[in-house]
C-alpha cells in the first residue's frame, strides 16, 4: 500500500485525460473536420492513455484487494465500462447517423459520469 496514493493520482489523472481525450474524438466525428491537425494522434493516444488508466485500475484493486464480483461497486464499475465502450464504439465509429452519434455520445458521457460517481461513493446504485 505504499504507493497506493500516487497510483490513484496516475488513474484520476489518466480517467480525466481519457474522458478529454474521447470528447475531443467524439466532436471530431460528429462535426467531420478534416484536414484536422494530427488526426492519427488524435487516435493513437487515447488507447495510449487508456491501458494506462486500466492497468493502475488493476493494480489499485489487487493492492486494496478487492475483486470484482465479490465487491458490488466495483462490478458495477466494470459492467459500466463495457456499457461505456459499447457506446463510445457507436458514437466514434458505427453510428451511421449524426443523431445516433449523438446519442451515442450522451449516453457514452453519462456512463463516464456513472462510473465516477461509484468510484467516489463505492456504491453501485449512489442514487439511493
Amino acid at each position: 500500500m505504499e504507493h497506493y496514493g500516487l497510483i490513484k493520482s496516475i488513474h484520476q489523472l489518466s480517467a480525466a485525460l481519457s474522458l478529454f481525450l474521447f470528447i475531443l474524438r467524439g466532436s471530431l466525428a460528429i462535426f467531420q473536420t478534416p484536414g484536422f491537425p494530427n488526426k492519427h494522434l488524435i487516435h493513437v493516444i487515447p488507447h495510449v492513455v487508456d491501458t494506462i488508466l486500466l492497468t493502475s485500475a488493476i493494480v489499485l484493486a489487487v493492492m486494496a484487494r478487492q475483486t470484482p464480483f465479490v465487491d458490488h461497486w466495483l462490478t458495477a464499475k466494470v459492467i459500466a465500462l463495457l456499457v461505456y465502450i459499447a457506446l463510445g464504439s457507436l458514437a466514434l465509429k458505427r453510428a451511421r447517423t449524426l443523431a445516433g452519434r449523438l446519442v451515442s455520445l450522451s449516453l457514452a458521457l453519462a456512463t463516464f459520469g456513472y462510473i465516477v460517481w461509484v468510484a467516489f461513493t463505492k456504491n453501485p446504485a449512489p442514487w439511493l
